[in-house]
Formats: structure tokens, sequence, C-alpha cells
């Protein structure tokens, strides 16, 4: 058996780093018997094999998954967002943040394209405010890049975001090597054309990173759901009002007597992302933990 990192699947193969050498290789059949599929991220045991495929035979205990973008044991996900190309959608930075919190994973904020409108400050004061790593970016001057590039050293990282958003063209600017393909957003659709296909894992200033394919809002609802009760945790500047609401059963929505929506009223806590839990909980209300997990 030898060890190593799947840094690309694509096709039904998978592309294994190992000590020595990258290795294509085929799962073993009975991983779909136990309801397991090989993910970009994973650390395995493969078998390399002279007259017949290489196989991976293990998938090594994971320190997280995510279903979109489909990848394992990362540390950090950077939450791409352009200012406009497409606009910034608050929800669905939130909600990837909740995802990430969920996980265990940092997440950290970046917005794109501040060349082409001066109104990311608004947007940058949301999240730098709650708490977050939150970067702006200029693919033109590659203002920000350099910052990014720090934050990858040593981490297992991911870029995701929106289709268009400019996720390829930012590392391009870290990295004129990795020589990414990218795209202009579509101006008769209004949002961006997909140049990655496929997740892969790319070797910059001693970490990994995978760029990832953008998502449209049809594959957005594809993501993780969390759980009402778990949901509270996954905004980190709701803890210093925790305990505090008047009852113990607090939804923190908008109940008399809550700390959340106090805090919320005097400027302590963004209303945009107070909008997006109070979204995101009735999108689960009513959902069950069997009924996720099935």
């Amino acid at each position: 058996m030898i060890k190593g990192k799947i840094i690309k699947g694509i096709g039904g193969f998978y592309y294994v780093e190992t000590a020595d050498a990258v290795y294509e290789c085929k799962a073993r059949g009975n991983f779909r018997k136990m309801n397991l599929t090989p993910l970009v991220g994973d650390d395995v045991e493969i078998s390399v094999n002279d007259n017949s495929e290489n196989r991976i035979e293990n998938i090594l205990p994971r320190r997280n998954s995510l279903v979109r973008p489909p990848l394992a044991n990362l540390e950090q996900l950077f939450i791409i967002a352009s200012i406009v190309d497409p606009a910034v959608n608050t929800f669905i930075i939130d909600k990837l943040i909740a995802i990430a919190e969920y996980k265990k994973i940092e997440p950290i904020i970046v917005f794109t394209k501040i060349d082409l409108d001066d109104s990311y400050t608004g947007y940058e004061n949301i999240y730098r405010s709650a708490g977050f790593k939150t970067i702006v970016c200029c693919n033109v001057n590659k203002r920000g890049a350099d910052e990014v590039k720090k934050l990858l050293s040593g981490k297992t990282s991911a870029f995701t975001g929106n289709t268009g958003v400019g996720k390829s063209s930012l590392l391009n600017a870290i990295d004129e090597a990795l020589a990414l393909k990218t795209g202009e957003t579509s101006k008769k659709l209004g949002r961006g054309k997909h140049t990655t296909r496929h997740s892969e894992l790319f070797k910059v200033n001693g970490g990994y990173v995978a760029d990832t394919p953008g998502f449209s809002s049809l594959d957005f609802e594809k993501c993780e759901r969390i759980l009402k009760d778990d949901l509270f945790d996954c905004f980190r500047e709701f803890e210093p009002y925790f305990g505090l609401c008047k009852f113990s059963t607090c939804a923190h929505i908008n109940e008399k007597g809550c700390a959340v929506c106090e805090a919320v009223r005097k400027g302590e806590i963004q209303k945009s992302r107070h909008d997006s839990y109070v979204q995101m909980y009735n999108d689960v209300k009513d959902v069950k933990e069997w009924e996720i997990k099935k």
C-alpha cells in the first residue's frame, strides 16, 4: 500500500499524489456499496499494479467534507464574490460561511472586481465587523493577491463562489504558472460562463488550493442544509448573546426579549447577516435530522 492524496478526479479516474509520483487510479468497487465516494483532498491508500489499473483501496479518516464543492480535508474556504458582473449576493456568501463554520473550516471572504465599482467598502465592513478575514482584490493590478497568497501557505484551501466571480483569474494573479482558463460573464444571461469543469488541487506557496466549478442559483440549492438547532453556532457574531434572550426557546427571529434581535436594532449585528440567518432558519425549520441524512 502507498499513501497519497487525491489531487484531481474526473471521469471516474482519480489522480493520487504520493511522495514520488502521481498515479492514475480507479476506486475500489465496494466503495459504492458503502455509499462512499472518493473526493479531491482525500488522503488514501492505493495499490500500484503493473498489469492492471492502479486502485484506491482505502480512504483514510476525513477531517471534513463538502457536497458543494465536492472536497475533503479543507482548512480554509475562500468565498469569492464579485462586486459587479455578477453582483454581490449576501445570502449566498452567508450560507457558504455557515456551511464552513459548521464543518470547522475557516471562512475567508474575498471581493473581486473592485476596479469596476467602488461600493465594495460597505460589503467589506459587513464581514469584517462580523469577525471574518476580508480581502478586496483587483486582478487588473493584482491588489490583494499577495495577501491571499500568504494565507495559502501550509494550508489546504478551496476557492468557491458563483460562476463568473473571478476565482481562476485570482489564482492566476497569485501564481502565473497555473495558467488556468478564465471566461467573461455572459452579457445576455447576466451570469458567468463555466470555465472550471472539475475540482483540482494545485500546489501554491507551500499549500494546496482547489479551484472549483462555479455554481448557479439552482446548483446552490444542492449545498448542505444545517438543522435549525445548529444554525445559531454558525453565525459567530451571535455568540456574545448566547443565553441572554428572555426565553430559552428563542429562535432569534423576531421574538420578544431576543438579545440577538436587539443587537441588530442597535447596529451591533449587521442586518443583512441576521436576514440571512432568518431565511436559512425558515428554510429548514420543518426539516428533521433523518431527512437530511437519508
